[in-house]
């Protein structure tokens, strides 16, 4: 689908969506959600969901259609009768977050296999007012991956395939349902590491990652899913299919769409396949885990790390001393790093370079002057990939 033919209907669109949020800026705690559909014609009806001592009541808009027989054979005609999920159990699960405070009353699970499936199911959707809600790996923290009432659940975890990988370019299409940690074994497996990186790794997926644009754990490094997906693939509401899957970096034809729908969460279509920019793997990686007593510490300490660490910090992620006490007590066979006194505050930062004696001295010599400066009150090295990995359990604990 051409995409000057879409640009001026979704900038609409989306304009539309954000005029619709301002109209309750004045109240933080409302939730703006969008359901589809919202095709040809077809009006975006919003609703608000609060949780606080101004919430107010949610109820289901009447344009909205209800499943009848009819609906379902015809997506178990589209998809397959075990494509076509009913089952209490499996819909309990898919009702609800993964923290229990979110709860949907969804009847019906639809699993597409590949992009033409999830066409004709919007297109049908479109055409019946039927309301849907796209559905990845469902570990956000926020709902937007359940129901809000009956809405029809569309999950794109069967669309789990690697299409292609570029080692010269080190360029990743894969679709949507891709699961975050088979990406980052695969590509370790290659020698390139994926630019994002979450605690929810092993049940998220790449779909969701990108319609939420995820930050993740190499932000300071590499950035946000804005400046590392070069293409997507995504299903319109009326189930049209926009193809901006490409796989040049320096494309500067015209319109750049697919930053629309990044971070969009499904609210302008579903994403069905992602192209990504992946870097190489480096060799050597340096992770220290530290302690400071005040916050003020800690933001001189991030802004002399980027002076000082410069091209090889790839990580520095912060903790206070209830987020500590959290993992001490929910996480089995998790200690304190450092001694047991406590501490207020507390910082883990990685290096990642190609010169392993080189990064290390720079490392050290950064930790003892800033130990000498008083920015840091305790701190450890990891001596080892074991004890690398258990500073990151720690720290990984708030994601998963």
């Amino acid at each position: 689908m051409d995409k000057y033919k879409v640009t001026h209907r979704l900038l609409r669109q989306s304009i539309k969506s954000l005029v619709n949020r301002q109209l309750t800026s004045n109240n933080p705690i409302y939730r703006f959600i969008s359901a589809f559909p919202l095709g040809n014609g077809g009006r975006n009806p919003q609703m608000y969901r609060s949780f606080g001592s101004l919430a107010t009541k949610v109820e289901r808009n009447p344009s909205f259609s209800s499943l009848n027989s009819d609906d379902l054979s015809y997506f178990k005609g589209v998809l397959g009768e075990k494509n076509v999920v009913q089952d209490e159990d499996r819909l309990e699960t898919a009702n609800i977050d993964w923290m229990h405070k979110y709860k949907g009353f969804s009847k019906l699970l639809l699993l597409p296999r590949n992009t033409e499936e999830v066409s004709k199911i919007l297109e049908y959707c479109n055409s019946r007012r039927l309301a849907v809600v796209p559905q990845g790996g469902n570990t956000g923290l926020v709902g937007g991956s359940v129901p809000v009432f009956d809405e029809v659940i569309i999950n794109v975890g069967s669309m789990n395939k690697i299409i292609a990988f570029d080692k010269v370019s080190g360029i990743l299409v894969c679709e949507a349902g891709c699961i975050l940690e088979n990406l980052i074994s695969y590509l370790d497996n290659q020698g390139f590491v994926m630019p994002l990186d979450l605690g929810a790794k092993g049940s998220c997926q790449i779909g969701g990652n990108v319609s939420t644009n995820a930050g993740g754990l190499r932000f300071v490094r590499y950035g946000s899913l804005h400046g590392n997906v070069l293409g997507l693939e995504a299903v319109l509401a009326n189930g049209d299919v926009l193809d901006m899957l490409g796989t040049l970096r320096k494309d500067n034809t015209g319109y750049d769409l697919k930053h629309l729908f990044i971070g969009s969460e499904g609210s302008l279509g579903i994403v069905t396949k992602v192209s990504i920019l992946t870097p190489p793997k480096l060799s050597s990686v340096n992770i220290a885990f530290l302690a400071c007593e005040d916050y003020l510490s800690c933001q001189k300490l991030l802004s002399e790390a980027k002076r000082k660490l410069g091209e090889i910090l790839s990580a520095f992620e912060f903790l206070d001393s209830h987020a500590m006490d959290l993992v001490l007590n929910h996480l089995e066979g998790v200690r304190n790093p450092l001694s047991s006194a406590v501490h207020k505050f507390y910082l883990l930062i990685e290096t990642t370079g190609s010169d392993e004696s080189y990064d290390k001295e720079k490392l050290e010599a950064f930790l003892l002057h800033s130990m000498e400066s008083g920015l840091i009150s305790d701190g450890v090295l990891a001596q080892d990939i074991n004890q690398a990995s258990s500073f990151w359990r720690i720290r990984e604990f708030f994601d998963s």
